[in-house]
């Protein structure tokens, strides 16, 4: 093994790039001499399907000095101020999860318990996301931002948004960004291993050459092409508690005169849920289903009854919902797809790859040589349990008032994880607090009491005299709350008064380009 190590990254696209990203500007830092390489085939096409963030991109553009601007002009990109139920709970009934979280912006009393905010909303019967800055936003389609006289931007509020964009543009963001990566514009045909140790040692390419490397990240999606086809991770399924297994996928086109929305629409339909996601020219979308319970003739004629229009479906997408059981094996560290794959319902994609990722180069990176099973298991342990914690979030989604079709009937009386029904149950007894999510990520974001509040309020699981009861033991605290959400109110209802349409935000950014 040389002194320079070569870290080999498999597949471009968003991960592959924020692999490379990551684990190029970690080891920079360390002072490890390292190289970096992405090896990816430009006779691959990437899936250019609509997709959502979470807010951990900006904090991540962010830190790489990134400029937003520059995002939103070149990769179609839109803003994401949280996500949109639309009959979930019931068919007829709409909740709001914006994404920012007022908590930050007050400092409160001492000795508050965390989520006193929430509590108090829910005890007095209030909308939640009316004491977001985004909730307002959301509402009206709004930016959150205004502009000023000289026509620059002001931004409204303190909090990190999230964005919408077209995915295939997010890995070329990243790739004419990044400073000293090598590209390889090759397949893999196959992989040299150590015959004692099973490390992988070098890449046989398809056009005859070989590439040698000391740590390899797989990044290629679906394919999961090194870590399961080659090294063989095994799988752990969570088919049983998420039962959508298929995807039709399609555009609608934005009217002339439309404003964009500034969410992501998850609409639920008779054997699932519908995506819509707006990027600047149109809404990527897709009816994501069980086909135990629909074929996907009778998925797309539904898709056209729900929106009164014919819609042309782009692919028939079949997927395994699950995680590896090792995404770190040998060698080989698996990002992105190629590591686990949950239905799009709350963006935890592009979330836990960059997550996952700066888990990985703030406690792991170091020279190849010197990582160790020990290693290994701790990451994995922690990995594994971060995807757990969005498996059991969404699962949470499919506790309804619902039993209109055999999918909803059967996803409520047999599809909870055991996990589910003991949070829930716990949440009966006491309201959540961040104290119930056990840190295990070092710091980095998670989802935790934040985006469970609207979900929960949403589908009408949180107990409001549970709630009074707790707020009544310290009525001081209880006046505080009070006085903090109508100042809130206002507050933020003024702002939005003033903020610029997403369109004509959109438009700004793109006239400054």
């Amino acid at each position: 093994m040389g002194a320079q190590p070569h870290f080999v990254i498999v597949g471009g696209g968003t991960a592959g790039w924020l692999a490379a990203f990551i684990i190029n500007d970690k080891a920079r830092r360390l002072k490890l001499d390292a190289r970096v390489t992405v090896v990816e085939s430009s006779k691959i096409p990437t899936v250019g399907v609509g997709e959502g963030s979470t807010a951990a991109l900006r904090v991540l553009m962010q830190y790489f000095n990134l400029n937003e601007l520059e995002f939103f002009r070149e990769t179609g990109a839109t803003f994401k101020l949280g996500i949109r139920h639309k009959d979930w709970r019931r068919v007829g009934f709409t909740y709001d999860g914006p994404i920012d979280d007022p908590h930050q912006v007050v400092k409160p009393p001492q000795g508050a318990p965390s989520d006193y905010l929430n509590v108090y909303a829910v005890a007095a019967g209030r909308k939640l996301q009316d004491m977001h800055l985004f909730g307002p936003l959301l509402e009206q389609k709004k930016a959150p931002y205004a502009v000023k006289d000289d026509g620059t931007l002001l931004p409204l509020g303190p909090f990190h948004h999230a964005f919408h964009f077209d995915q295939a543009r997010v890995g070329k963001f990243l790739k004419e960004r990044s400073r000293g990566v090598a590209t390889v514009d090759a397949t893999i045909a196959g992989v040299e291993r150590d015959g004692e140790t099973g490390f992988i040692r070098a890449l046989s390419l398809d056009d005859g050459s070989r590439l040698e490397g000391d740590f390899f990240v797989d990044a290629t999606g679906f394919r999961k092409r090194i870590i399961v086809k080659e090294l063989e991770a095994p799988w752990v399924s969570y088919a049983r508690e998420l039962p959508v297994n298929r995807a039709l996928p399609f555009w609608i086109d934005i009217k002339e005169g439309d404003e964009i929305a500034n969410y992501t629409l998850a609409w639920a339909l008779e054997a699932g849920w519908m995506w819509q996601i707006p990027t600047q020219g149109r809404y990527g979308c897709g009816y994501v289903f069980s086909d135990e319970f629909k074929t996907p003739d009778e998925a797309h004629a539904e898709i056209e009854r729900v929106l009164g229009h014919p819609v042309e479906v782009r692919d028939d997408i079949r997927f395994q919902i699950g995680r590896l059981a090792t995404p770190w094996l040998g060698n080989c560290l698996a990002v992105g797809l190629a590591s686990s794959f949950l239905e799009p319902l709350e963006a935890t994609s592009i979330h836990g790859s960059i997550v996952q990722l700066m888990l990985f180069a703030d406690n792991y990176l170091k020279h190849p040589g010197d990582m160790n099973d020990a290693d290994r298991a701790d990451y994995n342990r922690r990995i594994g349990r971060q995807v757990d914690d969005f498996r059991t979030f969404i699962n949470t989604h499919y506790v309804t008032e619902r039993e209109d079709t055999a999918f909803w009937s059967n996803v409520s009386a047999e599809r909870l994880h055991p996990e589910t029904k003991q949070r829930l149950a716990l949440w009966k007894k006491e309201m959540p607090r961040r104290e119930h999510f056990p840190s295990f990520l070092g710091g980095l974001p998670h989802v935790e009491t934040q985006l469970h509040y609207p979900v929960l309020d949403g589908l009408g699981l949180l107990d409001p005299q549970l709630a009074r009861a707790e707020m009544a033991r310290d009525p001081k605290l209880r006046q505080f709350a009070r006085e903090t959400y109508e100042g809130l109110v206002r507050e933020y209802r003024a702002a939005a008064a003033k903020a610029l349409g997403h369109g004509d935000f959109l438009r700004h950014v793109n006239a400054l380009g």
